[in-house]
């Protein structure tokens, strides 16, 4: 493992002996702004202030030896090395990660109650819960569905994965993902429709909703659309029978590729543009102030993170 740990971090064309490994924080450092794309975002993520995490980026290009950052417009983003390198990185702490869970999880059990989306635990918990299980056994897991995508009112809930805009008072409050919504089809009413090949072809179909007609509005606007009416179709209460019509052929639904992945993966669900909106909505884990420092706790909430940053997109079909 240490073996792997260095080839990752150790730039190829320079002799490891001739290297110090960098600072984890700038490590981290790094990572959160890639994955972020902020410097605040990064500095809110890892408890820092914003001049603390800048300092540690400029630390981390001295060390280095290379720009990990350039200017753009009036913000900064990674260079198409730092890209690179800080993917590199982000499988490296994995790799830390994934040993202090290994191997530092002994004596860690007891309840953990999880409030989770519908389509977020039908979708990517339930088809990943298995390994945290098997990580700590001795956690007795009980997982439900609140009604609403953003209700964290439930006291006898340890740790809610929300749906909303981040703002629950007096709760930690922590950004898992954020969300960008695109058509999705199955390859049944593509064929049956003659194809998707300008975005107004999408009226072709019957377009699929969740609660209301908004991330349809919104992406037939951003699409340039004329003359579209959004307010059509099939409105539907969860976001699991959303997709159980649109994999069947019943219609078009706005999805992502974070809870579609494995349909999309498997060819149930395609996407026929390139266009997306991002939503103005957030999954987002949400805690009482007196649970965040709970063994169990913090042993879910590392797994969840940990298991959401290897989640990559799934592949775009020929025809995007």
């Amino acid at each position: 493992m240490f073996s792997t740990f260095r080839q990752i971090l150790f730039t190829p064309d320079i002799p490891a002996r001739a290297l110090r490994i960098p600072s984890t924080q700038a490590l981290r450092a790094l990572d959160s702004f890639a994955r972020h794309g902020s410097v605040w975002r990064a500095a809110d993520e890892l408890n820092l202030t914003r001049s603390a995490v800048s300092h540690q980026l400029r630390l981390l290009e001295r060390d280095l030896g290379f720009d990990l950052l350039e200017r753009h417009g009036k913000g900064v983003i990674l260079t198409a090395r730092g890209r690179h390198y800080a993917n590199d990185v982000r499988k490296a702490l994995t790799v830390l990660g994934d040993a202090a869970l290994q191997y530092g999880n002994k004596g860690i059990g007891g309840s953990l109650s999880v409030s989770c989306t519908p389509g977020f635990a039908s979708l990517w918990l339930c088809t990943h819960i298995a390994e945290f299980q098997e990580m700590y056994p001795d956690v007795s897991l009980r997982i439900l569905t609140p009604r609403r995508l953003d209700d964290v009112s439930n006291a006898d809930i340890d740790i809610f994965i929300a749906f909303g805009d981040g703002n629950w008072p007096n709760k930690a409050v922590e950004l898992l993902c954020e969300v960008e919504f695109t058509p999705l089809c199955s390859p049944a009413l593509l064929n049956k429709i003659g194809g998707l090949n300008e975005p107004a072809d999408v009226l072709h179909a019957p377009l699929l909703h969740l609660d209301n007609f908004d991330d349809w509005t919104r992406w037939l606007a951003l699409t340039n659309v004329e003359n579209s009416d959004a307010e059509c179709g099939i409105i539907f209460s969860d976001m699991n029978l959303v997709y159980s019509a649109a994999t069947a052929g019943q219609g078009i639904a706005m999805g992502d590729e974070l809870t579609c992945r494995t349909a999309m993966i498997s060819g149930h669900l395609v996407r026929p543009f390139d266009r997306a909106i991002k939503s103005p909505r957030a999954y987002f884990l949400v805690m009482e102030h007196a649970k965040v420092d709970h063994a169990v706790s913090r042993a879910f909430a590392d797994w969840l993170k940990s298991g959401l940053a290897q989640t990559a997109p799934p592949p775009r079909p020929a025809y995007a």
